[in-house]
C-alpha cells in the first residue's frame, strides 16, 4: 500500500527520524493557515500524489492566473510543476489553488496523470547537497539492504544503468539492525564529514527501524539533504507498506487514499483476487501467478499487449471467477479476453461455469478465447461448447494467444 509524502513523514517521526515542519491542506485557505502554523518566511508547496517526478511535472490545461497577477505586481509567483518554493502567503495560496483539483502529469503517472486532492506545506531550508537513500528487502540475500548515492534528486534507475558504481550498499539483518559502523561506511561513501556523519548515522538507523517496524516493502528518500547547519533530513519520503502485513497495523488503514487506487483493483481486493491494471488491450484471466506471467508474455510475443495481470488463485469458486470476469470487462481499454486455466485444485468445469455466468451477466461484446487444461477439462469444454454463447475454444497457449490477437485485430 502506497501512502503520501506527508503520511510517510509521520511514520518516520514515530521512529525518531527528524523531518522539516509541515502541514497537509486540502483547500487554498487551509494551505495559508498551514503556512502560518509551520512558520518562517519560505515554504515549499508540494502536490501529494503517489508518483515521483512531481517537481518536473506539469498540470493538464493549467492557467495560473493567480501567479500571473502576482508577477505583474512584481511579487514572487510560483512556477510550474507540482513542487513550488514560495516566499509569501499569497504565493502559498496561488500555488495551492493551481494544484488542488487539477491533474498532475509526471514521468511516473503516464499521460493520464493524477489528480491532486492534497498539498503539503513544508518549511523551506538551505540545502547544501542532495543525496539518495533507500531501504529495501533483498530477497536473494534474505536481508534488508540500505543503498545510498551522491546522485540525489535524479532518477535512481538512470544512475543504476549508467553509473552503477555511484550506488553503495550495506546489508543488515532485521533482527540485529543497521550497525553504526555500517551507517558510517555509508556516510563516508557520500563524502560526509564532521557532525554530518553522526547525524547521518542517526537518520539511517531510524529509517532502518521504521522500515522494519512498519513492515514496509520500500522506503525511499530522494533527496536526503545536507543543510547549512550539517543536519541530515529527508526532503521527500516515499513509503510503501507490505499489503500482506497490514493486518498487523490497523493504525495505517486511515492512510489509504481511495482516490489513488484503481477502482478495478479495489474491486478485486474485495474478492481476494491478484489484479494489476496494465496499458494493453487484451484482458487476461488466469490461475496461478507463473501461468499469468507466461500468458502476458505470449500475448506480447504475438504482437499485442496485456490489459491486466489477474490471478484468480488455485481455490477460486464460481462467484470469484464471475467477479474477476466483470472486473476485466469493466476496463474500456479491453478489446478481447483470454481465459487460460490449468486445472489442478481449480477445476476446469468451475471456471467454465463462472465464465459463462459472467458472459450472461455482462452481455459480453468483445471476443473471448478460452483455453482449458487439467482437472475436469473435458467437462469444462463440454459446458462451454453446449452453452450456445460466442466463445472461441483453444487447445494450447500458443493457439489461444494467436486466436485472441487475431480476434482483436479483426482478422
Amino acid at each position: 500500500m502506497k501512502i503520501h509524502e506527508y503520511q510517510g513523514k509521520e511514520v518516520l517521526r514515530k521512529h525518531g527520524v527528524p523531518t522539516l515542519n509541515g502541514v497537509a491542506a486540502k483547500t487554498p485557505d487551509a494551505a495559508v493557515e498551514a503556512a502560518k502554523a509551520v512558520g518562517g518566511s519560505v515554504w515549499v508547496v508540494k502536490s501529494q500524489v503517489h508518483a515521483g517526478g512531481r517537481g518536473k511535472g506539469r498540470f493538464l490545461g493549467e492557467v495560473d492566473e493567480a501567479a500571473i497577477a502576482l508577477a505583474a505586481k512584481g511579487e514572487d509567483a510560483p512556477g510550474k510543476g507540482g513542487v513550488r518554493v514560495v516566499k509569501d502567503l499569497e504565493s502559498v495560496r496561488a500555488a495551492a489553488q493551481a494544484m488542488l483539483g487539477n491533474t498532475l502529469v509526471t514521468k511516473q503517472t503516464g499521460l493520464s496523470g493524477a489528480k491532486v486532492n492534497t498539498v503539503y506545506i513544508e518549511q523551506g531550508c538551505q540545502i547544501v547537497k542532495e543525496y539518495y537513500l533507500a531501504v529495501l528487502l533483498d530477497r536473494g540475500a534474505g536481508k534488508t539492504v540500505v543503498m545510498v548515492s551522491q546522485e540525489g534528486g535524479t532518477e535512481i534507475e538512470e544512475v543504476a544503468e549508467h553509473r552503477p558504481e555511484a550506488i553503495v550498499k550495506e546489508w543488515a539483518d532485521p533482527l540485529t539492525g543497521l550497525g553504526s559502523w555500517q551507517a558510517r561506511n555509508l556516510a563516508f561513501a557520500l563524502g560526509l564529514s564532521g557532525k554530518a556523519v553522526g547525524n547521518f548515522v542517526k537518520v539511517a538507523q531510524g529509517l532502518f527501524r521504521a522500515f522494519n517496524a512498519a513492515d514496509c516493502s520500500m522506503l525511499e528518500i530522494n533527496p536526503l539533504i545536507l543543510t547549512a547547519d550539517e543536519q541530515i533530513l529527508p526532503l521527500d519520503a516515499k513509503v510503501t507498506f507490505d499489503d500482506n502485513a497490514l493486518f498487523r497495523h490497523p493504525e495505517y488503514a486511515a492512510y489509504e487514499d481511495p482516490a489513488e487506487v484503481d477502482p478495478q483493483e479495489q474491486e478485486a481486493a474485495k474478492y481476494e483476487l491478484s489484479y494489476v491494471k496494465l496499458d494493453g488491450n487484451i484482458g487476461c484471466l488466469v490461475n496461478g501467478a507463473g501461468l499469468a506471467m507466461a500468458t502476458m508474455d505470449i500475448i506480447k510475443f504475438y504482437g499485442e499487449e496485456p490489459a491486466n495481470f489477474l490471478d484468480v488463485g488455485g481455490g477460486a469458486n464460481k462467484e470469484k471467477v464471475t467477479a474477476a470476469f466483470k472486473i476485466i470487462t469493466a476496463d474500456p481499454a479491453v478489446k478481447g479476453i483470454l481465459v487460460n486455466i490449468f486445472g489442478g485444485i481449480m477445476k476446469c468445469d468451475v471456471i467454465a461455469e463462472g465464465v459463462l455466468a459472467a458472459v450472461r451477466d455482462t452481455g459480453l461484446n468483445v471476443p473471448l478465447v478460452v483455453r482449458l487444461e487439467g482437472t475436469n477439462v473435458d467437462l469444462g469444454k463440454k459446458i462451454i461448447a453446449e452453452s450456445g454463447l460466442r466463445v472461441i475454444a483453444a487447445d494450447s497457449m500458443s493457439d489461444a494467444a494467436q486466436k485472441i490477437v487475431s480476434a482483436v485485430r479483426g482478422v
